[in-house]
């Protein structure tokens, strides 16, 4: 069994989006396409947890302007 890849970011901690977050479809009350967060937008994350298929950490994060939105590390930084 392959051991996860370990998280960068913990639970708790407050971030930055690093980029304009889209809805994917995910969010079925918002537009597709539809923003949800714009790029330098504070939050926090509210739980990690772990996409295997593509062996990486998925961050909750709740958004002061946005609501709660999954997140990559890619698209995040520390506040």
């Amino acid at each position: 069994m392959i051991e996860p890849r370990e998280a960068k970011y913990q639970w708790g901690q407050r971030i930055l989006a690093t980029t304009d977050l889209i809805n994917d479809g995910s969010y079925p009350d918002r537009e597709p396409d539809a923003l949800l967060v714009s790029n330098g937008t504070l939050g926090e994350i509210i739980n990690v947890g772990y996409h295997e298929e593509l062996d990486l950490p998925v961050y909750l994060v709740e958004f002061l302007e946005g609501g709660v939105v999954g997140c990559l590390e890619e698209e995040i930084a520390p506040a």
